[in-house]
């Protein structure tokens, strides 16, 4: 197992690489065709799942602070507060500091 990977996570890798070690190269074009299609419909949906921990996680009282999420999730502090804003990808579509409204 990878360290830092959870059990679960680990699972899923391993199913892709055997997706990556299918011998018939047109077998596997199919199947990472399928595995593509399957994750652009579910990104979506687990971004906004992880979003509604980290916005779960803001709200109890006292607020768990960004550090602590950062460390239970696993990603860094500036992806815990892109993650409550509701942005994702590389970051293009953050808002630029100094930059004004409107």
């Amino acid at each position: 197992m990878r360290p830092g990977v959870t059990e679960e996570a680990q699972r899923v890798i391993e199913a892709m690489d055997e997706v990556e070690a299918i011998a018939d190269p047109e077998s596997r074009a199919r199947a990472i065709s399928e595995v593509l299609a399957d994750q652009e419909a579910r990104a979506k949906r687990w971004r906004e799942q992880r979003r509604q921990v980290v916005l779960d996680m803001r709200a109890q009282e006292p607020p768990v602070s960004y550090r602590k999420i950062a460390a239970r999730l696993g990603v860094s502090l500036r992806t815990v507060q892109d993650i409550e804003a509701g942005y994702s990808g590389s970051g293009k579509n953050r808002p630029r500091k100094g930059a004004q409204d409107g």
